[in-house]
This record gives structure tokens, C-alpha cells and sequence, in this order.
């Protein structure tokens, strides 16, 4: 018989719900404890650590033990990829829905994925370094860093030659699974995220995966980038209060 991946047995995991509720909850790259993770799934201390078991078992999650506690994370940026792409399978969001509700809008706006910056916000600053000529969309779903895109990413403190290449060199596309567009992913999408909030720039949810633009971010973003934050963070709150929304984070979703 050919050698055949196990598609089957991580497919199984993911789609129960309490199960893809836990692995969303820790899209963001962070470790939580079980408690943290039964309350976001809606299930019981005792059930939560049945589906952990599994989880761990299927190779989705990893565990940390610190003193009596453990704490429980993705297995790595590759689960949190197959996530996002598996939330952008199906129809576009054409038909009616219902809205996603005041606690998801924050998400739309722009929210971490595992370790890159997404949603709306994620969007609008990868389009805005290709408008710049920064980056330059290649085949085989990657980014390249231009000339002029090293120099502006010197100016962030980024060297992009210090910055070690992932399987798609250091800057790859990921499909935005609410915006169905690419933000930009890979290492240097890492970096970026980093650099915004040791600039002060961005803050990262201690108890969720949402960003938040600081006042000094939101006036750097429209200086350098012209990127109009306020904006995009009502166009998101319009969109997820209307009735053609797109869906919330599902189950399966980034």
C-alpha cells in the first residue's frame, strides 16, 4: 500500500467543536492552563482534560509543566496555519448570517495568528508594503523583501539578513480567513509583529488573540503607511454587527 498521510485522525480531532474551541483559544501562540481552556470552550474542568488527552495524543498540542501547573500550547506555527487555511474552505460570506456580536468585532479588526498580525488591520499594512514596493508577491504563496523594503525594514531595527529563512523563506502569504486576502506570515511576519509592540505601536490581549492600535500606533500607521486605523476599526464594528457578516471564529477558524 502507498505511504498516505493521516489526514484522518487530525481531521477527527479538529472537528469537534469543544476540541476546535481549545485550539482556537491558543491560536494567538500563547500556553494556557486547563481551567483557562474549559472556560473558553463552555465544557467542564473534567471534559476539558479528556479532549487535552486527545489533543495531546494527535500531536495539536504541546504541554509545560510549571510546579503543579500545566500549561498547554499549539505543537507549533504549523498547527496554527492549518487552522487558518482549513476557516477559509467554503463559500464566500454572501449569504445572510447572523452577526458576530460586540465581543468578535475586536477580532475583524485585528487579532494575532499564532505569532503574525491578522484581520483587518493585518491586511491593510501587508497591502500597504506592497503599494511601497517593500514587498513583491512571488510564486509559491511567499514575499520578497526588496532593496527599498530592507532599508524601511533597517528603520524598524529589523535586519532582514539576521532573520532565519522558515520553509517559505522569511516572508510567506497567509490567507486572511475573515478579509480573504493575504497578510503577511513566515518569520519576518513574526518580527514585525514584535517590533510594533516594542514601539510602543500595537498591544497584544492578555486574555484573548485581539490587537490593539495605541493612540502613538495609530498615528505612525497614517504618517508612514497611510493606514487609517479608526477607520478600519468601525468598518469592522459595522460588519460585525450587520446581518451579512461574516461568520465568527469557528470552530475550525483562525
Amino acid at each position: 500500500m502507498a505511504l498516505q498521510p493521516n489526514l484522518t485522525s487530525a481531521a477527527f480531532l479538529i472537528a469537534d467543536p469543544a476540541r476546535a474551541a481549545i485550539l482556537m483559544s491558543l491560536v494567538d501562540g500563547r500556553a494556557r492552563p486547563a481551567g483557562e481552556l474549559a472556560y473558553a470552550a463552555g465544557i467542564t474542568a473534567q471534559t476539558a482534560s479528556s479532549h487535552l488527552a486527545k489533543l495531546l495524543a494527535g500531536g495539536l498540542l504541546s504541554v509545560e509543566t510549571q510546579g503543579r501547573h500545566r500549561y498547554y500550547r499549539l505543537a507549533g506555527p504549523h498547527v496554527a496555519h492549518a487552522l487558518e487555511i482549513l476557516a477559509t474552505i467554503g463559500p464566500a460570506p454572501e449569504v445572510r448570517r447572523r452577526p458576530v456580536g460586540a465581543s468578535a468585532e475586536p477580532l475583524l479588526f485585528a487579532r494575532c495568528c499564532y505569532d503574525h498580525l491578522a484581520g483587518r488591520l493585518g491586511v491593510a499594512l501587508t497591502q500597504a508594503l506592497l503599494a511601497r514596493g517593500f514587498l513583491d508577491g512571488q510564486a509559491d504563496k511567499r514575499f520578497e523583501v526588496t532593496p527599498s523594503g530592507v532599508e524601511w525594514f533597517a528603520r524598524l531595527g529589523l535586519d532582514i539578513a539576521a532573520i532565519k529563512p522558515g520553509r517559505r523563506g522569511i516572508a510567506r502569504q497567509c490567507l486572511d480567513w475573515t478579509e480573504r486576502e493575504h497578510h503577511l506570515a513566515g518569520p519576518l511576519g513574526a518580527h514585525v509583529l514584535a517590533a510594533f509592540c516594542e514601539h510602543g505601536w500595537l498591544l497584544r490581549s492578555k486574555t484573548s488573540r485581539a490587537v490593539q492600535v495605541t493612540p502613538k500606533g495609530a498615528a505612525w500607521l497614517r504618517e508612514t503607511l497611510g493606514i487609517d486605523a479608526a477607520t478600519l476599526m468601525r468598518a469592522a464594528a459595522v460588519e460585525g454587527r450587520h446581518d451579512t457578516a461574516v461568520q465568527p471564529e469557528r470552530a475550525c477558524a483562525s
